[in-house]
């Protein structure tokens, strides 16, 4: 493999040895570029000798620069190749449960190691060769984000409909021997992977410790759109319950003897139990924040800080905000304690039903333009309406049915806002103030 080079920077290290777009990198030093990542690592030094194709001759070029200097060249993809995509079939995915219709791209399945280092997006496994499971090692790629799921073989295989699923459960045992910091990730199934096989799992990856930094358990996803999948049933309240007392069970012995809560339930657990949610000291550093671990909390207590702020004068003026459903209590509280200090200031909470997929799935990040048109329209209490960022997809203006936030604004006849994710911002804007400089 190699790199084609699609365009060089401007006085760059790369421009003054003559590389131009077309020409294709070969390897430093002997060693093979073969995508964004060998190109970053074995390029970063002062000297070395870079094997180069150009216009059908080997060439070697010796490249001296400032340590750390980019060399400067720029290709097709940000990895330097395709995506890897995903070769299980989990009995829990939830992209084999998207409505028909939707964008070619939301269906891709991608299960990228580099992705992984780059943007913690979870991996499996079982599509990395011996190769890249030294180059983890060797480059120190760290942390990286695993879905493990379960460390029973037999069940892994069976959940993942991938022979390649149990023996690569031997990739966390050399990972941790190589010192290489792993987050982790279990999609609970009722019924499956819970009880004592999440016991049992636990225990496993405790064992790694200290390289096991973290442990998300998430409940799975289930929608609407199942035809021919294997049957799931949803968590209820009880079940909901039994399975977060394990997850608690091993949270307080974590904190007792490391220090740090590292297994961490997701938020959907507590507010489907209907319990309280720990305190911001549970989450640590919040590493599982987008495994949507401790948002709630963090939304909650950043929200209620900017809140308690000083600020001159505020203009009276109502809006309306759009939710999911599992969001909505959190969202609702916070704007009744907005209005009680600001009562010239009222927000309307809508908790959209997600009847897109199905009416089972209650996040925030998969409402669809759809689903708030239909039950929005008419109901506004005013002519701003706040749509939260993370509904939004691609260039940040696209729902996931591709509803544009122009269009949604047309379609109910009032100008829509971006709300930021975070509960300071999300405050700001309801207050109608503009973003601190900075982007805060």
């Amino acid at each position: 493999m190699a790199l084609r080079v699609q365009s060089v920077d401007e006085g760059s290290p790369a421009q003054a040895l003559g590389i131009t777009p077309g020409c294709v990198l070969l390897s430093a030093d002997g060693n093979e570029l073969s995508d964004m990542l060998d190109y970053q690592y074995y390029t970063v030094a002062a000297q070395f000798r870079l094997a180069v194709c150009r216009d059908g001759k080997l060439e070697y070029l010796d490249v001296s620069k400032e340590e750390y200097e980019p060399l400067g060249c720029s290709f097709k993809t940000y990895l330097g190749d395709e995506k890897h995509s995903c070769d299980n079939h989990c009995m829990f995915c939830f992209i084999d449960q998207l409505p028909p219709g939707m964008r070619e791209s939301l269906y891709f399945k991608d299960d990228d190691e580099r992705l992984s280092f780059l943007f913690g997006n979870y991996i499996t496994m079982t599509n990395l060769s011996e190769r890249e499971v030294d180059r983890i090692i060797k480059m120190h790629i760290s942390p990286i984000f695993i879905s493990v799921h379960t460390t029973n073989p037999q069940l892994r295989v069976r959940m993942m409909a991938n022979k390649r699923a149990a023996e690569t459960l031997d990739y966390l045992d050399r990972f941790a021997k190589g010192g290489i910091e792993m987050n982790c990730q279990l999609v609970l199934c009722r019924g499956i992977n819970d009880g004592d096989e999440l016991r049992r799992t636990l225990d496993d990856l405790l064992a790694l410790r200290p390289q096991v930094g973290s442990i998300a358990a998430v409940p799975a996803g289930v929608t609407s759109y199942r035809e021919g999948l294997y049957h799931l049933t949803p968590y209820d309240a009880q079940s909901a319950a039994q399975t977060l007392d394990i997850l608690e069970e091993y949270s307080k012995k974590c904190r007792a003897e490391y220090g740090r809560t590292i297994v961490y339930p997701s938020d959907e657990w507590y507010l489907t139990a209907g319990r309280p949610l720990p305190q911001a000291e549970f989450y640590d550093e919040y590493a599982q924040l987008e495994d949507g671990v401790g948002m709630w909390r963090l939304y909650h207590d950043t929200f209620l800080e900017e809140l308690s702020q000083r600020r001159g004068f505020v203009w009276p003026h109502k809006m309306d905000v759009v939710t999911g459903t599992l969001a909505a209590p959190l969202i609702c509280q916070m704007a009744d304690t907005l209005h009680g200090q600001y009562p010239q200031v009222q927000v309307n909470v809508h908790a959209i039903q997600n009847d897109y997929f199905g009416g089972n799935v209650s996040v925030a990040g998969l409402v669809t333009g759809t689903d708030i048109i239909r039950q929005c329209k008419g109901k506004l209490k005013s002519r701003l309406l706040g749509v939260p960022e993370v509904m939004l997809r691609d260039e940040g203006d696209r729902f996931l049915d591709d509803i544009t936030v122009t269009q949604l604004g047309k379609e109910l006849g009032c100008r829509v806002t971006i709300l930021p994710v975070d509960g300071a911002g999300s405050c700001r804007a309801m207050l109608g103030e503009r973003k601190k400089k900075g982007g805060e």
